[in-house]
Order: structure tokens, then sequence, then C-alpha cells
């Protein structure tokens, strides 16, 4: 945790609104049913489900 108390810039918030921008894009286009799906697919074969 001391690199979070020791950053002045806090550069790690830069990385947190590109990936809100990137998932929000996604969303706009449609993407979002696509990719959750896909990670439901993963997991239930990964549990052994599907």
């Amino acid at each position: 945790m001391g690199f979070w108390k020791s950053s002045r810039k806090p550069i790690w918030l830069l990385g947190l609104f590109a990936g809100i921008l990137f998932v929000c894009l996604g969303a706009a286009e449609d993407q979002f049913a696509v990719i959750w799906q896909k990670a439901v697919m993963i997991c239930m074969e990964c549990i052994g489900i599907g």
C-alpha cells in the first residue's frame, strides 16, 4: 500500500478512467451482451456445469 501513499500524481486514475471509457464504448456498440455470454460460458465450463 506504500505505492498509493507515496505517489504524488495518481497515475492509476488514468488507468481507471481508460477502463471505464472502454467499457462504456463497448456497451454503446452492443458488445456487452457478447462479452457477458462468453464470460458466463467460460465460468460454467470451468466449474463443470456446462
